[in-house]
């Protein structure tokens, strides 16, 4: 069970995150992206998270030497890559890696990556990436699921998590905006009800990965 809360800012959202389940947190550290964290802030949260959380470090378009670069200044654990990244970057890195894809591009952008690589299915957008609230293709990511190990990411909330884990059956979630305020300031509530929520879809006795 993978269950992240993207667009971590702040200290007190990340203990929330916890507190209630989370076993990743994401860290932003694209330019354009308005959950953007600077590395220093991001290594003050990640020094004070449990040892069995993930943060996770989301890069578009980075060099290695770049991503290298942020893991050393901030104690990320893996890397989630959202652009036009090759499978040959993401050997070189050596963490653990989330392949961001869009339920269309499944076929060209999952091949060839390190094993272990989980693929995170999110709404199709170039310019903003991620974080849109826009729903990913639940029949398609289904269908996904039943060959890739799939993080299913797109439009979920505490209102649909549930739903989405039953229809898709997805190895975990990943929420950003359907859990804040404002882009990058987390609503305790939502997270705490989103966390439960999955996790309960997930231990139902009828679930299981396709």
């Amino acid at each position: 069970m993978f269950l992240k809360i993207c667009g971590i800012t702040r200290l007190e959202d990340a203990r929330v995150a916890v507190e209630h389940g989370a076993t990743a947190l994401g860290f932003v550290f694209w330019s354009k992206s308005p959950r953007r964290i600077a590395p220093a802030r991001a290594a003050e949260i990640v020094a004070a998270l449990p040892s069995g959380v993930t943060a996770v470090g989301v890069f578009v378009n980075e060099s290695v030497d770049g991503i290298r670069d942020v893991v050393a200044r901030t104690g990320i654990t893996a890397v989630q890559l959202h652009g036009d990244e090759t499978p040959e970057l993401g050997r070189a890195l050596g963490l653990p890696i989330l392949r961001a894809i869009a339920v269309g591009d499944a076929d060209a952008l999952s091949t060839g990556w390190p094993s272990g690589t989980l693929f995170l299915v999110d709404a199709a957008d170039p310019v903003r990436r991620g974080g849109t609230g826009r729903l990913a293709d639940w029949t398609g990511a289904a269908a996904l699921a039943r060959r890739l190990r799939i993080v299913l990411a797109g439009g979920l909330s505490d209102a649909n998590v549930a739903e989405a884990i039953a229809a898709v059956a997805p190895h975990g979630v990943d929420v950003a905006s359907g859990v804040e305020d404002a882009p990058g300031v987390k609503n305790p509530d939502k997270v705490a009800r989103f966390l439960a929520r999955a996790r309960s879809a997930f231990e139902q006795p009828s679930f299981s990965h396709r």
